[in-house]
């Protein structure tokens, strides 16, 4: 009989303990809201009694199993991604004159338990914003995200928040310069996927 030998026994043990990590990891973004990955991955860590690792999982690897958790309950995901997305598109068609674009969780569909609808938009100042969301009574909080650009580059981005029904929406505010660098996204280190207000209607259209 031939044994396996002590790296192949170590290699199948790191196998399993970085599939239960993305496992767990997939389950609290799912469950208890997280949508940053360092941090779900450090809860996961944590939970599981695991060291602090360099070698941790890749985000994607995180986003595939949350996507997979979702598809366990289908159909009230699917719901609730069409719902999510239709309050998108209803906040695109109001702010038409800053050419909003969906970014993040609604637009890729892995939805943490608390998902916000994220939009880029493409204004003058701050200010031109923050006076249309009052010409239009809806209040608004402001805070600064830090999105990455580069390998080192990070820039901070004034966000407008506000709440249409029980769904949060987060305005990334870009002048129309700045707009045309997409930020990395948090995922893959890739360029964000971003969606004009047609992209996402076709997108509900072809979930229905």
């Amino acid at each position: 009989m031939v044994r396996a030998g002590r790296h192949g026994g170590n290699r199948r043990m790191e196998s399993v303990t970085r599939q239960r990590m993305v496992a767990e990891a997939a389950r609290i973004m799912a469950e208890e809201g997280v949508r940053d990955y360092q941090l779900a991955k450090r809860k996961a860590a944590h939970r599981l009694n695991l060291p602090e690792d360099k070698h941790w999982p890749a985000n994607a690897e995180i986003e595939a199993a949350l996507k997979e958790r979702l598809q366990l309950f289908h159909q009230e995901h699917r719901q609730a991604l069409r719902a999510l997305r239709q309050t998108a598109v209803r906040a695109m068609e109001l702010l038409a004159p800053f050419a909003p674009r969906l970014v993040g969780e609604v637009l890729s569909g892995a939805l943490p338990r608390f998902p916000e609808v994220q939009l880029h938009l493409a204004a003058d100042s701050l200010e031109d914003v923050d006076l249309f969301l009052s010409s239009h009574d809806i209040p608004h909080d402001l805070e600064e995200r830090r999105l990455r650009y580069g390998r080192e580059r990070y820039d901070q981005i004034p966000v407008l928040r506000f709440v249409a029904g029980d769904t949060p929406l987060a305005l990334y505010i870009f002048t129309p310069q700045a707009i045309r660098e997409t930020p990395l996204s948090p995922v893959d280190g890739q360029p964000m996927a971003r969606a004009s207000q047609k992209d996402v209607a076709a997108l509900i259209a072809a979930s229905a």
